[in-house]
């Protein structure tokens, strides 16, 4: 009997020490996950002034330029902007309830709260700035005082021509 306790003792302690190191892995997916979620929200605002947000641009490449900007101008008044508003009035009293009480993580450690929460609004306040950036733009493009960005897009078929050279570089390199 006591060689299987004897096993079973470096069973535990081999689990125990796996269990230890494995658990610091627990913090790198927190700050990964954490980082991810502050990359994308902090990004949008930049994405929206490259053009790489979502469109069915299958649909809107079909389009004549005049019903384009058409859509991307209601798009932004009746979505985009009453959406980053909505949000951004709600953030507030979120983040400044939270920094008044100076609101702690129940986790071991208690890391303050209120960090994190000011992020949604300091996002949806970029992207309020960068929604009326972009109606201005596209009012100005609309009445010819700068050039039309969407008639340098490319057709849905040129599109995927594109990415389907990349991947075949991307094979090549690897």
């Amino acid at each position: 009997m006591r060689e299987l306790l004897y096993i079973s003792q470096k069973i535990d302690a081999f689990n125990a020490w796996l269990g230890r190191w494995l658990s610091w892995l627990v913090v790198a997916v927190v700050l990964v996950s954490s980082i991810n979620a502050v990359i994308f929200m902090l990004c949008a605002p930049w994405t929206l002034l490259s053009g790489e947000h979502i469109r069915i641009d299958i649909v809107n490449h079909m389009l004549p330029l005049k019903v384009r900007g058409w859509i991307d101008l209601i798009g932004h008044l009746l979505f985009l902007l009453p959406f980053t508003l909505l949000l951004l009035y709600l953030s507030v009293p979120f983040f400044l309830n939270s920094l008044r009480i100076n609101e702690q993580s129940s986790n071991a450690g208690g890391l303050p709260q209120w960090p994190a929460k000011s992020l949604i609004m300091i996002a949806m306040a970029l992207l309020l700035a960068q929604g009326i950036s972009e109606l201005i733009k596209r009012i100005a493009m609309m009445r010819g005082i700068i050039p039309d960005s969407n008639a340098k897009a490319l057709s849905a078929h040129e599109i995927i021509e594109q990415d389907a050279e990349r991947m075949v570089a991307d094979l090549h390199r690897q």
